[in-house]
């Protein structure tokens, strides 16, 4: 009897083991359930273009999740659409938790970032970035954003080997360079990759040679946001217009330029279909990494776009930023995630995960520009570019964009074009009650 009694309480005591091991397990798979439940996502929205193509940003988002369990889920817009979109979703309280814009948000003519977004002042990266590009993300010295990039300059990327065997210098005209194009085309190549299915990239010319404008007036940017002047009282830009239009006509961006997308100018330049581009000096390293075999940082040198006789590079201090909208429902998350951003070792991580990207607007982190490099930024002569510092231009730039297609396929005319530029301008002011048009 013992023996069993042993053995029975033995059975009862094995029974509630089994059933304790059990209901542990259940226990521990509810609360890892509760845990799941808890987890944060926050929705990321942004333009194609306002995200890195190496797809950095959405790697270091990973890690994010990974130390905290809050995931970024990113939704990635046409660049056409975007700036609509966002504004859509902005007033109608459906905007993502992070929003990538373009910047500066200090513009009459912005998305008007402060009136939407939690401010970030006090946040303790805020004076860790450069003060010029601070600005951009700020207004009345309030901040709403945080950005990334260092200063943007575009420069016309040239073969320096098809430059040589032509016996072609680097111009510092338009005539020169004008010249330069038919003896390349002459010889075989084309002579400039444009990219026109994009729709930025064209506009270019017209907006980063505003340092032009201020050689002739050094107030002119203000004139023009206070209406004292129009577009048309601007000589280069006509000019410049003109120009684009001579040399598209004259074959100088190729058979296909109407049908050319951005995505494929690497190719283009690594295999020295054509000749030049307009480009970052960063987008070297980006043909370097896609085609080694072309050695790019050794073959492609670079020069100020002659547009208008311009020798003055345009500098924008911050090309777009990151913004929490004020309706995020876990505005402290986000502001986690801005945080783990702005470690060092993440912002490192960025500027090496993004071949295109030479420097970062945080002074801490060294660039990537070579010495020649920057020898070669700091000889030149710089001002902000026009989209930076005059309202209601950077807002219509995809329409102008669609506008030089129009004057290249000989549906419209420079004249033509400008006008539609400053009708564009005069309507977005009065839709704005901009004090300049509306008395």
């Amino acid at each position: 009897m013992k023996k069993n009694g042993k053995r029975f309480i033995g059975c009862i005591l094995a029974a509630g083991l089994a059933m304790s091991l059990v209901t542990g397990c259940v226990s521990q798979k509810m609360a890892a359930g509760t845990e799941e439940d808890k987890k944060v996502t926050l929705t990321f929205g942004s333009h194609q273009s306002g995200l890195p193509t190496s797809g950095i940003v959405q790697q270091i988002a990973k890690d994010f999740e990974a130390e905290t369990g809050i995931k970024i889920d990113f939704q990635i817009s046409p660049d056409a659409q975007w700036r609509d979109l966002i504004k859509v979703k902005l007033d109608s309280g459906e905007a993502p938790d992070i929003i990538c814009v373009d910047t500066p948000i200090g513009l009459a003519s912005s998305l008007h970032m402060d009136q939407y977004c939690v401010e970030l002042t006090n946040q303790p990266w805020v004076n860790r970035i450069e003060k010029t590009t601070l600005a951009a993300v700020s207004v009345e010295d309030k901040v709403y954003g945080i950005t990334f990039p260092g200063a943007k300059m575009y420069f016309y990327l040239y073969n320096k080997d098809i430059f040589k065997s032509l016996g072609l210098s680097i111009p510092t005209t338009y005539n020169e360079w004008k010249d330069d194009c038919q003896k390349i085309k002459d010889a075989g190549y084309t002579p400039v990759y444009e990219a026109t299915t994009n729709g930025w990239h064209q506009v270019l010319p017209l907006f980063e040679t505003g340092g032009l404008w201020q050689e002739q007036d050094p107030d002119i940017y203000q004139k023009l946001n206070a209406n004292k002047i129009d577009l048309d009282e601007i000589p280069s830009l006509l000019t410049i217009l003109k120009e684009l239009d001579e040399c598209a006509k004259a074959g100088y961006f190729g058979e296909d330029y109407l049908s050319n997308a951005w995505e494929n100018s690497k190719e283009a330049m690594a295999t020295e279909r054509c000749a030049m581009t307009i480009a970052e000096l960063g987008m070297r390293v980006q043909i370097e990494k896609e085609y080694p075999e072309f050695k790019a940082t050794e073959k492609l040198g670079a020069f100020i776009m002659p547009w208008g006789d311009n020798q003055i590079v345009g500098v924008n201090p911050a090309s777009n930023a990151y913004f929490i909208n004020k309706d995020c429902k876990y505005p402290e998350e986000a502001k986690k995630f801005f945080e783990f951003l702005a470690r060092p070792e993440n912002l490192q991580k960025r500027l090496d995960g993004q071949p295109e990207l030479s420097a970062l607007c945080w002074p801490e982190i060294k660039s990537k520009y070579t010495k020649e490099d920057q020898d070669f930024l700091d000889s030149l002569k710089k001002a902000n570019v026009v989209q930076t510092s005059v309202n209601y231009i950077d807002s219509q730039w995809m329409d102008v964009g669609k506008d030089l297609e129009a004057m290249y396929t000989g549906a419209s005319t420079p004249e033509e074009v400008l006008k539609t530029i400053m009708d564009r301008r005069i309507e977005q002011a009065k839709l704005q009650k901009d004090p300049g048009w509306v008395k």
